[in-house]
């Protein structure tokens, strides 16, 4: 299985990392993807990444929640990275709502300069959407010109959403969020397209029940496959062997 976003590199993670990468290889997790947040997390992350390189792969990106006054001379930065490395994505970017709306304009800038990166780059793009499907979505059909890929992560949207992202050629990242049972995931999962399912954690955050509320962590992610499997009627193997070649191919891992 992969844990297609992941930031183990954080300091929620600093006392135990080893633990956490062995108890995931133990559950059967044997790729964890790391989405860039900021610039201070690009140390800590490609740290990461080095430590465990058979295991990790880095993406780099500005997220959203961390879209400032300071935007243009952020991104060029961000932007030197894929001089320098080799990463597998460019994330994870998108647009959040929920807190403030008060850099959207820049959110939103943002969001489209890194789409045209991955464009001249080939590579997929990890799209964080919080109070703002619909707004990623007009901003996505007007950049999708063929060549964009990706994957709506952490999606806990409804079937109708689901499509339109698909009609786009993005994947749906499951994660936490499909356990829950007040998160009406049970009525979407049944529904949607498994050619364009990846699961993942999200960890440190949204930990899946019956750890809700807790730290997760990337050997969570069967949790996610087991419900995923359930609300499907098919097997776990199947499940996992469907979203890992789904994340493969995505990642081109």
């Amino acid at each position: 299985m992969i844990d297609s976003h992941a930031h183990i590199y954080a300091s929620e993670f600093d006392n135990d990392r080893d633990d956490v990468v062995a108890r995931a290889l133990a559950q059967g997790i044997d790729k964890i993807l790391l989405p860039n947040i900021d610039l201070e997390s690009i140390e800590p992350m490609l740290a990461t990444e080095a430590k465990y390189p058979t295991i990790c792969r880095s993406m780099m990106g500005l997220h959203p929640c961390y879209v400032d006054g300071n935007v243009k001379q952020t991104l060029d930065i961000i932007h030197s990275w894929f001089d320098k490395h080799n990463f597998i994505a460019v994330g994870e970017i998108g647009i959040d709502l929920y807190w403030d709306k008060t850099y959207k304009a820049e959110q939103e800038m943002a969001f489209i300069t890194q789409l045209n990166w991955a464009k001249e780059k080939m590579l997929p793009v990890v799209i964080h959407t919080r109070d703002s499907i619909e707004e990623t979505l007009t901003l996505l059909r007007k950049e999708q010109d063929g060549s964009l890929s990706g994957v709506f992560h952490c999606f806990g949207g409804s079937v109708e959403e689901a499509k339109a992202i698909n009609d786009l050629g993005f994947h749906l990242g499951l994660g936490g969020v499909s356990t829950f049972k007040n998160g009406g995931m049970d009525k979407v999962i049944p529904h949607l397209d498994m050619n364009y399912v990846i699961l993942e954690t999200d960890c440190p955050y949204l930990a899946p029940v019956p750890h809700r509320g807790k730290r997760n962590e990337p050997a969570y992610t069967h949790l996610v496959a087991e419900r995923v499997a359930t609300l499907r009627d098919i097997s776990l193997p199947k499940v996992d062997r469907i979203t890992t070649e789904n994340a493969k191919l995505l990642f081109k891992l």
